[in-house]
């Protein structure tokens, strides 16, 4: 870890990377706003996959006392990771041919026919416990009518991948074992939310003459006020959204699974225990025996003893690790191997014929429909997640790595 001290900074900022120059410089810059916050709490975090983000860098975890921070969150709320484990051994089903190629493929195209990605949404409304119980507790959000729309909304989202950096992959585990693992958020849902409460805040900072600037784009609402607790609400509704929209789309993926597993083997397997974590949110915690709210973004919470997943890009490899509850970050870590080009620059350094090609030598199966974008996610645009790991090892213990076989992109 390295710490970065400023005379002219409120409060110094530690970083899981060897020093300064392994973060590019608006990430920096960022990161210096942050710790000139008149809120913030002992440090600013930049996790080892840290880059600029929206206002906070992606890939960092702040603490504030009495007030919450929108853009500190992101638009996309409860953007996060789920990940099943089978004891279905890769050895017993890769030479399986089928009608549609080999039984990966099958099932990767599969997944890509029933599950929305992209843009796209179901036809038709879909069960949804969260959306239900909001439905009932309407007198804790009918106070922002211009969002309860998407309430309703969120009935043909849920269940839906998204595009971007979401995915759904099918993996192999050092062991020869299948796995599944799915990144996706809140959709539009948690976006609304984000864009609403920043600009309702970046109003209210106007009026009270904040010291925060605003080409800083970290707008605050005190927790205690209207409009935090409007917020705290309406976040947390998107989280327990996101959670049921990963579940969702895992239970779907597993019948599919089943499905090709029944109708080509007989082969009766079993699922170990889901992960379902977020690391795009904040929540008031206890940490130095002071509560305070910790904003994750693109950060995973890693307790002591507690599991999580950390992907790296599509065609690398993924873990499934172990937190070790290292106060000095408030209990996180990288939410997967962050950017090293962004989504344009990618475009620019690496072709589609380069992308493909890369997946086929290692024989990765890729589900999707427009594959003109597909260098935005090469897994050269991202850090080496080796090398993040490595720099995070006081933060979280590596409990099984997992390689990817097939992936369905939006």
């Amino acid at each position: 870890m390295f710490v970065l001290h400023n005379e002219n900074n409120k409060a110094p900022i530690k970083m899981w990377l060897p020093d300064q120059t392994y973060a590019d410089e608006l990430c920096l810059e960022q990161a210096l706003n942050l710790a000139n916050l008149p809120f913030i709490y002992k440090w600013v975090c930049l996790m080892p996959d840290t880059h600029a983000g929206m206002g906070m860098p992606i890939g960092g975890v702040i603490a504030t006392t009495d007030v919450i921070i929108p853009n500190a969150v992101g638009v996309d709320i409860g953007c996060g990771m789920a990940f099943v484990g089978t004891d279905i051994r890769l050895e017993e089903i890769r030479g399986i041919m089928t009608g549609n190629g080999s039984i990966i493929q099958g099932m990767i195209g599969d997944i890509l026919r029933n599950i929305p990605v992209g843009f796209n949404h179901h036809k038709k409304i879909q069960s949804c416990t969260t959306l239900d119980d909001a439905l009932e507790s309407m007198n804790k959000y009918e106070a922002n009518p211009e969002l309860c729309e998407q309430i309703e909304a969120g009935y043909y989202q849920v269940g839906t991948l998204g595009g971007g950096n979401h995915f759904i992959e099918l993996q192999e585990d050092d062991e020869g074992y299948l796995g599944i693992m799915v990144h996706s958020g809140s959709r539009n849902f948690g976006k609304q939310v984000c864009d609403y409460f920043h600009n309702t805040a970046r109003e209210l900072n106007r009026k009270w003459y904040s010291e925060v600037p605003q080409e800083w784009r970290l707008a605050f609402l005190p927790v205690d006020s209207k409009e935090g607790k409007q917020y705290i609400n309406w976040m947390n509704l998107a989280l327990d959204f996101a959670a049921e929209n990963r579940t969702k789309m895992m239970l779907a993926v597993s019948a599919i699974v089943e499905k090709w597993i029944n109708k080509h083997t007989d082969i009766r397997f079993s699922y170990t225990a889901e992960i379902n974590c977020h690391h795009n949110y904040a929540a008031l915690e206890n940490h130095y025996r002071k509560n305070v709210w910790v904003h994750r973004k693109g950060a995973t919470r890693a307790r002591a003893g507690e599991l999580a997943v950390i992907p790296g890009a599509m065609g690398s490899y993924s873990y499934v690790v172990e937190g070790l509850g290292n106060e000095i970050s408030f209990c996180s870590s990288s939410h997967g191997a962050g950017r090293s080009y962004s989504r344009k620059g990618a475009m620019e350094k690496f072709t589609t014929q380069e992308v493909m090609l890369d997946l086929q030598k290692q024989g990765v199966v890729l589900g999707k429909h427009n594959k003109d974008d597909v260098a935005e996610e090469s897994r050269f645009a991202y850090k080496n997640i080796d090398e993040v790991m490595e720099n995070q090892k006081d933060l979280v213990k590596p409990i099984k790595r997992l390689k990817t076989l097939g992936v369905v992109k939006g």
